[in-house]
């Protein structure tokens, strides 16, 4: 079983939200024994451009052609990356709230990976068909305010609902969410959210794969 991490945070070891999601794997991991975790800090990853020769090839293979000699060097870089992203068995995405969404980093990455013809296709009648199935999500956040539903800044949340669509759209809908939530407000909202969201991450670690010799 092998898990992508994808880290969308630049503050490393003192960002609360990569603190929630390493909870979240050391459990997975504890509790199962045959699990690889590969992680992809895209603060740390030169993520190839999707611009000039890029761009070109992206949009020869939307309209059905094939990339030419020219583009092929270039696009090889994009395939890398998708290959990375397709041949992982489950995902864990660490990203703060940025400005009601994510953080730039990660929605270059998404632009990058989420290409037809690899993640999506379309049928005879342009009907989307996921390519990406079969797999789980967790999504770990952490929000300035309190973004809950049911509250008065819940639909300023772009965030959880961008990220379950782009990610459906290619399949993976079995998608959770761990936001830690308000960060900003006082010191003692912020120690309440973070103890809550480091038990839900222990939580839902237990249950997350099902443990060797488990019937399923």
């Amino acid at each position: 079983m092998r898990i992508l991490h994808i880290v969308a945070t630049p503050r490393g070891e003192q960002s609360h939200t990569l603190r929630i999601a390493q909870e979240f794997i050391d459990t997975v991991v504890e509790r199962n024994g045959d699990v690889e975790v590969d992680v992809l800090d895209l603060y740390r990853h030169d993520l190839p451009a999707m611009a000039g020769d890029n761009i070109e090839a992206k949009y020869t293979l939307m309209v059905g052609r094939p990339i030419d000699r020219g583009h092929a060097e270039s696009w090889r870089e994009i395939e890398s990356l998708i290959e990375d992203f397709t041949s992982a068995d489950a995902y864990v995405v660490t990203a703060p709230m940025w400005n009601f969404g994510i953080p730039y980093a990660l929605k270059y990455y998404i632009d990058c990976v989420v290409q037809p013809g690899y993640l999506f296709r379309y049928d005879e009648t342009g009907s989307v068909v996921p390519m990406v199935t079969g797999k789980k999500m967790v999504c770990v956040t952490s929000r300035g305010g309190d973004y809950s539903p049911g509250g008065f800044m819940h639909a300023l949340d772009f965030q959880e609902p961008y990220l379950r669509t782009v990610f459906g759209f290619v399949g993976i809908t079995d998608v959770a969410f761990i936001n830690a939530q308000p960060m900003d407000v006082t010191p003692d909202l912020r120690a309440a959210a973070l103890t809550a969201a480091l038990a839900q991450a222990r939580e839902l670690g237990g249950s997350f794969l099902p443990q060797a010799g488990a019937l399923v």
